[in-house]
């Protein structure tokens, strides 16, 4: 297949186009090379047969040109992270959901009917929770008052008791709790309502907490592996939040590529007008301290700090049941965390 990568000169994105190539894919990257991503201004090594156009996703003529002649879109552009405050939230309905919508009347126009979407596990807000005596539970945003005293487990909203953490899957109610997650939300519905219309196809994977070589150096937008990493690379002692009990599901980016090319696979044989979403998870559970731990370990460096900080916009726990994906496309991770681990630490970061 002809396939556009949105995004493609990104973190994931170069790890996408690499997995195309190699498949034999014939591959198309557009990409804006933001400052706040590519700092220096230019695009990283794409593989041969990777054709580079310089542009931007909210820039319908960009966007047109791209879209000649392919079979498919994998839309990865997006700014990403929980940024320094509201004042990012223009930016970040901008890029993700402008920019989505710009697409996606293109892909409309010009009848490229295949997509893939770059989604996120931040829509779930909190992951899947059980009181003993209430069974499954939400609990509402974590209140100031606990967090600043210590008190990091969101309780049952009924009663108040400790809860019991579980996996995730897609079926879960969605709760975005920042601007972030809202606009990844905003983009399935705008995927979704595109599809319906022009009778396209649209497979979301929802990403947990993607690391690996390539990952840009710390910013404002960093995920939390970069954070670690880049501490470590200046001889700083990782600084986890809260209590670092935080459970998380750290993947890989070379598997998050191969869901990539799963789902580009499978979007062709969806019926017309269909949406599905898929978790890209590991499938084990960690906790934000035994990561930073494990990578400073491998990287030789001090061990991690527990600072007991916040931010609001941080839920406590969410995991990923990626049952659906491994049953559905036959996707399985290949890089177990401790492997993955130590090539993220000797892997140089993207500056």
């Amino acid at each position: 297949m002809r396939i556009l990568v949105t995004g493609g000169a990104g973190f994931i994105g170069v790890s996408v186009v690499r997995a195309l190539v190699a498949a034999g894919h014939e591959v198309r990257v557009l990409d804006a090379l933001l400052p706040a991503v590519h700092p220096a201004g230019k695009a990283p090594a794409l593989p041969p047969g990777a054709d580079f156009l310089h542009g931007d996703v909210r820039d319908a003529a960009a966007v047109e040109e791209a879209l000649a002649g392919v079979d498919a879109v994998c839309h990865q552009a997006a700014m990403v992270g929980l940024g320094l405050d509201l004042d990012d939230a223009p930016q970040y309905v901008g890029c993700n959901d402008l920019g989505t919508a710009v697409l996606l009347a293109a892909m409309a126009r010009t009848g490229v009917r295949r997509l893939v979407l770059a989604g996120s596990m931040v829509v779930y807000g909190e992951g899947r929770y059980r009181c003993a005596q209430h069974g499954e539970v939400a609990p509402g945003p974590r209140r100031p008052a606990d967090l600043d005293a210590g008190r990091f487990e969101p309780p049952c909203p009924v009663c108040r008791a400790p809860l019991h953490p579980g996996l995730v899957a897609e079926s879960a109610p969605v709760d975005p709790r920042n601007v972030y997650a809202v606009t990844k939300l905003a983009q399935e519905h705008l995927a979704a309502a595109w599809a319906r219309a022009c009778g396209g196809t649209v497979l979301t994977l929802r990403y947990h907490n993607v690391y690996g070589p390539g990952m840009p150096r710390d910013t404002p937008y960093a995920g939390v592996a970069s954070l670690f990493r880049s501490a470590l690379a200046r001889g700083e002692a990782p600084r986890v939040f809260e209590d670092g009990g935080q459970r998380r599901d750290f993947v890989h980016v070379e598997d998050v590529a191969a869901a990539n090319l799963a789902a580009l696979a499978a979007v062709g044989d969806r019926p017309p007008g269909s949406a599905r979403a898929y978790n890209v998870g590991s499938g084990e559970v960690r906790t934000v301290g035994g990561m930073a731990a494990a990578l400073a370990t491998a990287y030789g460096g001090p061990a991690p700090v527990v600072t007991g900080e916040y931010r609001l916009g941080d839920v406590r726990h969410v995991t990923a049941d990626s049952t659906r994906l491994r049953a559905e496309l036959g996707w399985l991770p290949c890089v177990p965390f401790d492997r993955g681990m130590v090539e993220f630490a000797a892997a140089p970061l993207r500056v």
